[in-house]
């Protein structure tokens, strides 16, 4: 990991109509890091990574990729510039092999047109085997070896996540979007999925933003952590720093932070000291009980 950063967003908002799902959003990702957003349902984390991808423009602000400003520029065009991505809802060809939804991910790479590729024998069929090649190599990566000819739709979930990574990485990224990648799986489903992200960032050099509620998994494996709330970026840095900022605490874990702590304690002195105060209050206005005998004996 270097300091490089491969992709900054500048004071990204996004609207929809009267809705803003981001406000004013600013970030770098280094090139090699692991980057992880999170953040409650409706905070804009999805939204962000649309922005990133290219699925939506941003109203305001601008995504510099390798230090070139795509804001403007199709999904296309951005996983030609080294872009991959994963959705939080499965987008696989059902009705397609394992191995052919792999394969549409180096369409892009493909050099062949029209031409060339009527004439099959003389070059397309040795440029379609060097990437069947590269496929069956990220298949063995994510041991995806039992399934490589069956159909996708007739796999488990687990599985089907990732066939979806697989056809992310066939795209030659240097930046891989991950949203939700364990959503919906089992602990041993996670444990492996967890274990091959890691070797994605580490071993194939991929730098990785991945989107994920489950917190055991995001401060185990993440570099650094950017907390979103209600469109906005309330927190960032390492994940042990961000997991005891106390507005993350409040905005995502459901816990009090220090100062509503304080604020709540001064609030509950204060009213224990008024309840006295009229407590005492009460008693010079009402005598006690053994205070009115004595005065109806004297009067006797």
């Amino acid at each position: 990991m270097t300091d490089t950063p491969l992709l900054e967003a500048c004071a990204v908002s996004l609207r929809f109509g009267g809705v803003r799902a981001l406000n004013g959003v600013g970030f770098a990702v280094r090139r090699g890091e692991l980057f992880s957003i999170i953040g409650p349902n409706g905070s804009g984390k999805t939204s962000m990574v649309n922005c990133i991808s290219g699925r939506y423009t941003p109203t305001e602000g601008k995504i510099l990729f390798d230090g070139r400003d795509v804001s403007g520029l199709s999904p296309n065009r951005r996983a030609a510039l080294g872009i991959g991505r994963t959705f939080q809802n499965l987008a696989l060809f059902h009705h397609m092999s394992v191995l052919d939804n792999i394969m549409i991910g180096r369409h892009h790479l493909l050099r062949s047109n029209f031409l060339t590729g009527s004439l099959y024998w003389l070059g397309a069929r040795r440029e379609e085997l060097a990437h069947r090649r590269r496929v069956e190599d990220i298949i063995d990566f994510l041991d995806l070896q039992a399934v490589r000819k069956a159909t996708a739709g007739t796999l488990s979930y687990g599985l089907r996540k990732r066939v979806e990574l697989a056809r992310a990485m066939a795209l030659e990224p240097k930046l891989v979007l991950l949203d939700e990648p364990m959503a919906g799986m089992n602990l041993e489903e996670k444990e492996d999925m967890a274990r091959t992200i890691v070797d994605l960032n580490e071993e194939f050099g991929i730098t990785v933003i991945m989107i994920e509620h489950d917190m055991g998994v995001v401060m185990d494996i993440s570099h650094r952590v950017m907390v979103l709330e209600f469109g906005y970026a309330i927190a960032a840095g390492l994940p042990a720093d961000v997991l005891a900022d106390p507005h993350v605490k409040r905005a995502y874990l459901g816990e009090s932070d220090d100062e509503s702590a304080e604020e709540s304690g001064e609030q509950s002195d204060e009213q224990s000291d008024e309840q006295s105060d009229e407590q005492s209050a009460d008693g010079d206005e009402f005598p006690s009980a053994a205070g009115a005998a004595d005065e109806l004996r004297a009067r006797a």
